[in-house]
């Protein structure tokens, strides 16, 4: 372990470039090398807060090159400590030896290549001039998918909401330096039929997207819901978009934005239209018109992890 770097949260904060990290996911979607296993998935009763906690494991292998493992518990109560729901750690591995060359801080880790993966489908599947974008969620994710976001279009005004507006003001507030106008709002409905891009990441098991309020040619990304009993977009929404996942792996089974459409046949499989190893790859296409509405199903994969986990490692060793 003397060898072993440690990079913290603050070296992935201050050192992200999100051009630059999608450019690293694009680059590990389209490559077919990496081998990743289905990720454990479990849940595990929290009695004191009333609210199930949940365990993640999530490996992958560059075989001969690199490899790691990432550890994080969620749980969903967490704000009542002031603590992200998040917590975790990267294990990061050479794949020769087996020996840790680092561990990384999970939490900045997983919103980084999130809201990254968000921005790579995007880049595919949003209008080309997508000038404005609303951020539900006030969470550790929503300030890196507006920045995302708008690594890859031309946003120029964003809107944000929050169940708690004082949060959504406090965001709106530390990326006023930024080269976009950005502004709380108090209601969903006020905004969502006016902007080019509607990015969500909450914990909501009720839908906050309504497809009778969405317009031609908007995207919709997901990235909430992380349980099957979870849903950040009603079933219209489904009914009236293109759909894509980020991955078939896991997207068929872990949310319910995707599980819930399937079992009520709202959704078949076969009409997901692609996947990020697709898209990447350039095997599929996205967007077809500027009318289509298109949604964007992320439920996160070991992939990014490892991609951005490399990233981070090589900024942190040529530093």
């Amino acid at each position: 372990m003397n060898n072993t770097k440690l990079i913290s949260g603050d070296f992935i904060e201050k050192n992200t470039v999100f051009t630059e990290l999608i450019t690293a996911l694009k680059q590990a979607f389209s490559n077919r090398n990496v081998l990743v296993p289905m990720r454990h998935h479990h849940d595990f009763p929290n009695p004191e807060m009333h609210a199930d906690s949940t365990l993640l494991l999530m490996p992958a292998w560059n075989p001969s090159k690199n490899a790691g493992v990432k550890v994080v518990t969620v749980s969903p109560e967490n704000g009542q400590f002031d603590l992200p729901s998040i917590q975790g750690t990267y294990i990061y591995l050479d794949a020769v030896k087996g020996t840790i060359k680092a561990l990384l801080e999970a939490k900045r880790l997983t919103v980084k290549r999130t809201a990254a993966a968000s921005a790579l489908a995007s880049s595919y599947l949003s209008r080309k001039n997508s000038s404005s974008l609303l951020m539900i969620g006030t969470g550790a994710l929503s300030k890196n998918l507006i920045k995302a976001h708008a690594a890859v279009r031309p946003i120029k005004n964003v809107f944000i909401w929050g169940r708690n507006f004082e949060k959504a003001t406090a965001i709106a507030t530390e990326l006023q330096q930024e080269n976009f106008t950005i502004q709380p709002i108090k209601t969903i409905e006020e905004k969502i039929s006016n902007v080019d891009i509607i990015s969500a990441a909450t914990l909501s098991k009720i839908p906050l997207i309504l497809g009778k309020h969405l317009k031609n040619g908007q995207h919709i990304d997901l990235v909430g819901a992380y349980k099957k009993d979870m849903r950040e977009a009603d079933d219209e929404t489904i009914l009236k978009a293109v759909v894509y996942i980020d991955t078939f792996q896991g997207g068929l089974k872990e949310s319910g934005d995707i599980v819930i459409p399937l079992q009520n046949g709202t959704l078949k499989e076969e009409n997901i239209k692609a996947d990020l190893f697709e898209l990447a790859s350039e095997e599929k296409q996205g967007r077809n018109n500027s009318n289509e509405i298109t949604v964007f199903k992320s439920v996160g994969h070991a992939l990014e992890d490892l991609a951005a986990a490399t990233y981070y490692y090589n900024k942190f060793t040529t530093n």
